[in-house]
């Protein structure tokens, strides 16, 4: 049977900005940072407690992928705290958490222009 998600990759053009962007602004922490191929490395990050994993990896023909809204949304238990954290931290926000009627919401971009949305759980 299947149990969960182990992870959802994050197509990314340049893995060491990348890496540099998702641990140092906004705080994953790398799981595992090996080569994989001539062209990539297997870059695995991890949110600190949660159990999905994130690979900062394009697969070869999938360059089309980055830099457009993304199908994975992080969810927080304040975002109001999480939006200060990540603007303090340089990250681009798309402005600040909106409230509507089935809950709240913030999105944000990373250095490749991939979007991503933040809400509560």
């Amino acid at each position: 049977m299947i149990r969960g998600v182990k992870f959802v990759s994050i197509p990314t053009r340049d893995q060491d900005r990348a890496l540099a962007f998702w641990t140092e602004q906004v705080g994953f922490q790398v799981a595992t940072d090996q080569p994989f191929d001539d062209k990539q490395r297997w870059i695995e990050l991890r949110i600190p407690g949660a159990d999905t994993r994130f690979v900062l990896f394009t697969p070869t023909g999938h360059e089309d992928r980055i830099g457009g809204f993304t199908s994975l949304a992080f969810w927080s238990d304040d975002l109001d705290a999480t939006y200060a954290k990540l603007t303090a931290a340089g990250v681009e926000t798309l402005g600040p958490p909106r409230k509507e009627e089935w809950g709240s919401s913030l999105l944000f971009r990373d250095p490749d222009g991939n979007t991503f949305v933040i809400s509560t759980k």
